[in-house]
């Protein structure tokens, strides 16, 4: 049984488990599935109260495709949501990375 078949699998006994979707969506990642992974990603960011690793794992996806735009707002909207739920780390490691971003569009502008 394959790691994203035991996920499956667990997700059965209980479809809610915040951790096993977020799995799940790593594991979806992990095999080239983008579409499927963001679309995870996006439910666990719809949440109440949303999962805050899911904005950040989602950019980093959304970078690697090239679709830095969407990247930078799903960073602005994980960045209101981990301070909203009193999470400063978190907000500090997608600020770091939007500045990132902000920097690599200025060298693109350049070119």
């Amino acid at each position: 049984m394959s790691r994203k078949e035991k996920i499956l699998a667990m997700l059965q006994e209980d479809p809610t488990d915040t951790f096993l979707r977020y799995s799940l969506a790593m594991e979806l990642r992990t095999e080239g599935d983008h579409p499927s992974s963001l679309e995870k990603l996006d439910e666990l960011t719809r949440d109440t109260p949303p999962y805050v690793p899911a904005f950040f794992m989602a950019a980093q996806q959304l970078v690697d495709l090239g679709r830095v735009d969407e990247a930078r707002t799903r960073l602005r909207n994980g960045i209101d949501q981990a301070r909203a739920q009193g999470d400063g780390h978190a907000a500090a490691e997608m600020s770091e990375l939007l500045a990132t971003l902000g920097e690599l569009g200025e060298e693109e502008d350049e070119l």
